[in-house]
């Protein structure tokens, strides 16, 4: 089978960084943090990095977003107690949305634990349909407006 390959971006769109303690909870039968955790260990990093930049899931210029898709690699395992370093990159820009990724990394041994990506698409949740990436989320994180 073929495995699934995920090439990060350049380190400087990586523009938020978190870090976090594995907990007890996230841990799973094998002794090593869940799968279904690093999905919410990124989701925790791209609220933090929207709040940081005064927006949230909900209201990015009265959109909200949803996750179209997600990939995961894993790299090593982490373990109950660990500081697991995530770091946040935007990038892929396109009419509607864009691609996060995320890298996460043990925040004290310094290997990679799991680098990640979620597509985002903005939401009109009153009309429930996609819409086009507002200019304030480009700016803060683009550089440019999408209709440049």
């Amino acid at each position: 089978m073929a495995r699934v390959r995920l090439e990060l971006p350049a380190s400087e769109r990586f523009v938020h960084e978190i870090t976090l303690a594995v907990r007890v909870a996230d841990m799973n039968y094998g002794g090593h943090l869940d799968n279904s955790k690093v999905l919410s260990y990124c989701g925790e990093a791209r609220a933090q990095m929207l709040i940081s930049r005064g927006f949230s899931e909900m209201d990015i210029a009265g959109l909200g977003i949803v996750v179209a898709d997600a990939v995961v690699v894993y790299k090593a395992e982490g373990f109950h107690g660990d500081r697991v370093r995530i770091n946040v990159a935007v990038d892929e820009f396109n009419k509607y949305g864009c691609d996060l990724y995320y890298r996460l990394t043990h925040a004290d041994q310094g290997h990679d634990i799991a680098h990640a990506k979620t597509g985002i698409v903005f939401f009109d949740y009153e009309t429930r349909r996609p819409a086009r990436a507002p200019d304030a989320f480009m700016d803060a994180f683009s550089g440019k407006s999408p209709n440049q």
